[in-house]
C-alpha cells in the first residue's frame, strides 16, 4: 500500500537541492495558438540523464540503509528509470543491475553502461523484464528498486510537478504522460496540494492503454499492447499506484502513433528539442484537443525526456519536412 504524501515531496525537493537540475518552466506561444490555451512546458527532457526518472531514483537511493547499499540495487525498465538508478547508484558507489526488455531503445542501453551498471536483455516487455528482475533479486540479495509503486519513487517525480507549482500556481490544468504512474501520481500529490483546484490528467497512447480502462473501470483493466513510439509508457501498472490516481487524478486521455510523430517532430522544429515519444503525448494531446475544455486555460504539460535514437527522430523530421 502506498502512503506517499505531500510531505514526503517536500522533503525530497529539500534533499534533491544540487543533485537535479531544476529544469525549464516555458511558456509556447506556438501551441498556446494551436491549443487556445495558455500552454507551458516543464523541460525534464534537459533534466540529469535525459528524463525526470532521476528525481525518484535519486530520492529511493537516499533512503536505503547501508546494509541495503552494500548487497547493491536491481531494477527493471524501458530506459529511464534504469538510467536513474545507474545514475544514482554510481554516485554512491553502489553495484547496479539493470533488466531492460529487448526492445529498449539503444540510446537508453547506452546510457545505462555508461552510468557502470551491468545490463541483462530479458523478454519483449517491461513485465517480462520485471519479472525476471525479482528472480535475480531474490537470487543475488539485491534491493529491488520499482519503477513507479514506491513512497521515495513517487516523492521525488512529484518534485517536478512542486518546481513548476512553486512558479507559477494558478495553472488550470497539468497533463502528465502516463506509464507506470510515478510520475502522474507525484504530480497530482503536489499540485493539488498547493492548487486543490487544478485537473491533473493523465495522457497514454492506444497502443498502451491500461491507464485509460483500469482508470474508468476502477479496477486493472486488461488491454492489447502494441509497439509504440512511446516505449517509456509501454506496460502494465499497478494496484497500489491505481488506488493512489483514483484519489487524486481527474481524468487520463489518448492519443494515436501518428500523433505522438508530429509532436515529436514539431517540438523540434519549433522549439530545437529532441523529446522521446513518451515525452511528446501531452503535446500530442493539445495539439489534437483531445483534452476537451482547455480553451483560454492556463495549462502545464511536462516534457518528460530526450532520450531517442537519433536516427528514430531523424527519420520522424524527414518525414514531415
Amino acid at each position: 500500500m502506498l502512503t506517499v504524501s505531500f510531505l514526503d515531496i517536500v522533503k525530497a525537493h529539500k534533499k534533491l537541492q544540487g543533485q537535479v537540475l531544476h529544469t525549464p518552466l516555458i511558456s509556447s506561444a506556438a501551441l498556446s495558438a494551436l491549443a487556445g490555451a495558455d500552454v507551458w512546458l516543464k523541460l525534464e527532457c534537459q533534466q540529469k540523464t535525459g528524463s525526470f526518472k532521476v528525481r525518484g531514483a535519486l530520492n529511493k537511493i537516499a533512503s536505503l540503509t547501508a546494509e541495503e547499499l552494500a548487497r547493491g540495487v536491481i531494477t527493471a525498465s524501458a530506459g529511464n528509470h534504469a538510467q536513474g538508478v545507474a545514475y544514482a547508484a554510481a554516485l554512491r558507489g553502489v553495484s547496479a543491475l539493470i533488466v531492460v526488455p529487448s526492445t529498449a531503445p539503444e540510446t537508453k542501453k547506452a546510457g545505462i553502461r555508461r552510468y557502470g551498471a551491468e545490463l541483462v536483455e530479458h523478454g519483449n516487455s517491461y513485465d517480462e523484464a520485471e519479472s525476471y528482475a525479482y528472480e535475480l533479486a531474490k537470487a543475488t540479495g539485491r534491493t529491488f528498486v520499482h519503477a513507479f509503486e514506491d513512497d521515495h519513487i513517487i516523492a521525488g517525480q512529484g518534485t517536478a510537478g512542486l518546481e513548476a507549482m512553486l512558479a507559477e500556481p494558478d495553472f488550470d490544468a497539468i497533463l502528465v504522460p502516463a506509464g507506470g504512474g510515478g510520475l502522474i501520481c507525484g504530480v497530482a500529490l503536489a499540485a493539488k496540494a498547493i492548487n486543490p483546484q487544478v485537473q491533473v490528467i493523465g495522457v497514454q497512447t492506444h497502443a498502451s492503454p491500461p491507464w485509460y480502462y483500469s482508470f474508468r473501470e476502477k479496477r486493472l483493466a486488461d488491454v492489447v499492447y502494441n509497439d509504440s513510439l512511446a516505449d517509456g509508457l509501454h506496460g502494465g501498472i499497478s494496484q497500489g499506484n491505481l488506488d493512489l490516481a483514483l484519489e487524486i487524478v481527474d481524468d487520463f486521455v489518448l492519443v494515436e502513433e501518428e500523433h505522438v510523430a508530429q509532436a515529436m517532430y514539431w517540438l523540434a522544429k519549433e522549439h530545437h528539442l529532441m523529446v522521446e515519444g513518451s515525452g511528446v503525448v501531452g503535446v500530442a494531446a493539445l495539439m489534437q484537443g483531445v483534452v476537451g475544455e482547455l480553451a483560454g486555460k492556463k495549462v502545464l504539460t511536462i516534457v518528460s525526456g530526450s532520450n531517442v535514437d537519433a536516427a528514430k527522430l531523424a527519420g520522424i523530421v524527414a518525414r514531415y519536412s
